[in-house]
């Protein structure tokens, strides 16, 4: 399922149109990714919790050229799978 298709089950589902679908759904996206920026948790139960960690800097290896390179670390944003989509 893309972005396209989730406005248009929203949509479906609450009755309402799919330009209101889609602003909610931006704002929801929106509203996760501020959060994370400054370093919150967003959890929502039974689906599962959004987060940021950090990737410390390590070395690695261009699989082309078999020459060692150096990895700078960087934060990236995880998700952890809830209890509910466990069941799946």
């Amino acid at each position: 399922m893309n972005k396209t298709e989730l406005v248009n089950s929203i949509a479906e589902k609450t009755g309402i149109t799919k330009i209101k679908a889609k602003n909610v759904t931006d704002a929801f996206i929106e509203t996760i990714i501020e959060s994370l920026k400054k370093g919150n948790k967003v959890t929502l139960v039974g689906f599962g919790t959004f987060s940021v960690v950090k990737r410390h800097p390590r070395n690695g290896v261009n699989p082309r050229t078999g020459k060692k390179i150096h990895i700078p670390g960087k934060k990236v944003a995880k998700f952890k799978i809830g209890a509910e989509l466990t069941k799946l």
